[in-house]
């Protein structure tokens, strides 16, 4: 049965503001420049401390098990209150809360840099993520809930599309601070000078905070219950809906695969192409890039355009994601001829976006699929041609994580904010699966390329997750309208 509106506040979210939605997303930058930096912390550490592939994978574990640590204190907290933390305190203030905590975290950067000190440094990350993770908890439902709710997996794939810019820019700057001038091949790190990026982006978290705090951004969302069976409406808890515990599952797997492709592949150049460690900026730099042009190319279907223009701008614009990742490493010295080839595995991705029609249920499965694909063809080939395969991976990775968290809590109701907790525990995935393709990666094991048989596996349980989703909520009255009529 239809139930009626449950009014959390005089501002309708749905109702969202261009300038709103730009304040938001302005928070997605910062988590891409973070995680993304981090894979050039991995070797760095590893070559400068000893440390072996899995120890090093530690930057990582670090990192997004505090996802998993803030998410949980965040239910017990708000469980022990008998009331939500975020309808209590607010969305915005709660992600302008997040900015503070994470500031707290770069500080650590100026000890640990100062003394080499490995602990110092994942401790700082740690802190980082704990910030993070209240910020995701805010974000994600606000960005889809500013607009209309059947294309909220499209402002999220905007949104990340921002938070790829972070990614695409966060390796070359940290290279840059590390080593200095990237021409020189033989330069040394130095870890000293990653204080002064990491200060910056403190200041930066500062900032953003204070904006957000005068912002227009509602501090609370409007939930309409969806016209559904009565055993939908009786259930108790977030929990409840096997649409979102299978979506967590998803969550962990797809940061995981996500995450660990990344992380290892500095290792994978450095073993399999003999390209040093002061050199894997651009190549790393491409995987996060990659992520970014299908997220920008996926944002097409959130513009109120016409069939056609849409048709067109899905061309256009994942080339032009990848014109700004050549120009950002051109601008820094990097060599960038040897990418150029990569535009025509672009063409694979304007594909799979047509075949998927905006339906993230249908994208979930297609996207996988060729995640697979490119997984095979890096394990089984040679060179740059493997090396390509490995950076695609982003491309089919990089509008995974909209569709499974607009799958996941769709229908939920009152219970969104839980399950949107529960969805950002579960990016602790990108921890413990890098961690264990770092163990895979020994050479008394799989070896480093062998070792992302691990990303198979993930990919295939999502593609499951995107035909099982989509039975589920058809069962509960719920289904994603597809998005063939618009053209994209």
């Amino acid at each position: 049965m239809a139930s009626s509106p449950i009014d959390l506040t005089k501002t309708n979210a749905s109702k969202g503001t261009t300038a709103q939605i730009g304040t938001l997303i302005s928070v997605f930058f910062f988590w891409g420049f973070v995680a993304a930096s981090n894979d050039i912390l991995i070797p760095v550490l590893k070559e400068q401390l000893h440390l072996e592939q899995w120890q090093a994978q530690l930057v990582s574990f670090a990192f997004y098990i505090a996802y998993t640590v803030g998410s949980l204190a965040y239910y017990i907290i708000s469980k022990a209150m008998k009331k939500d933390i975020l309808n209590s305190l607010g969305y915005k203030n709660g992600i302008a809360l997040g900015l503070l905590i994470s500031a707290v975290g770069t500080l650590l950067f100026i000890p640990a840099a100062d003394t080499a000190s490995f602990l110092l440094m994942i401790t700082g990350l740690f802190i980082v993520g704990l910030g993070f993770s209240l910020q995701q908890t805010a974000a994600n439902p606000l960005a889809i809930n500013l607009g209309d709710p059947n294309k909220g997996a499209q402002r999220l794939s905007l949104a990340g599309g921002i938070n790829n810019i972070g990614t695409t820019i966060g390796p070359v700057l940290l290279s840059l601070a590390i080593f200095g001038n990237v021409v020189n091949t033989t330069a040394v790190a130095d870890l000293s000078a990653v204080k002064l990026p990491y200060l910056l982006l403190g200041a930066a978290f500062l900032i953003v905070a204070a904006i957000f705090k005068f912002s227009s951004i509602p501090n609370h969302l409007t939930h309409v219950e969806e016209a559904v069976s009565e055993s939908k409406s009786e259930r108790s808890g977030a929990l409840a809906y096997p649409q979102l515990w299978l979506g967590m599952i998803a969550i962990f797997l797809y940061v995981g695969v996500e995450v660990a492709t990344g992380s290892n592949l500095a290792e994978y150049l450095k073993q399999s192409l003999q390209i040093p460690t002061n050199q894997v900026a651009p190549y790393v730099s491409l995987f996060w890039a990659s992520l970014m042009i299908g997220r920008w190319s996926s944002a097409v279907d959130a513009m109120n355009l016409s069939a056609m223009a849409k048709r067109v701008l899905g061309i256009i614009i994942p080339y032009l994601a990848f014109g700004l990742f050549l120009f950002v490493n051109q601008l820094t010295g990097h060599d960038i001829t040897p990418f150029y080839y990569y535009a025509g595995i672009i063409i694979i991705l304007i594909g799979a976006n047509l075949l998927s029609k905006g339906n993230p249920a249908k994208q979930l499965v297609i996207y996988s699929a060729f995640g697979i694909a490119a997984l095979v063809i890096g394990m089984t080939t040679n060179g740059l041609l493997s090396a390509y395969a490995f950076i695609s991976v982003g491309l089919f990775c990089s509008t995974l994580w909209p569709c499974i968290f607009t799958l996941a809590i769709k229908g939920l109701g009152k219970h969104t904010n839980e399950g949107s907790g529960f969805l950002v525990m579960m990016i602790m995935g990108g921890g413990f699966i890098s961690m264990l393709q770092g163990w895979l990666a020994k050479d008394a094991l799989l070896g480093i390329r062998y070792s992302y048989l691990t990303g198979v596996l993930c990919f295939a349980y999502l593609a499951f997750y995107g035909w099982k989703a989509a039975g589920l909520l058809k069962q509960q009255g719920l289904t994603y309208e597809d998005k063939s009529s618009s053209g994209h």
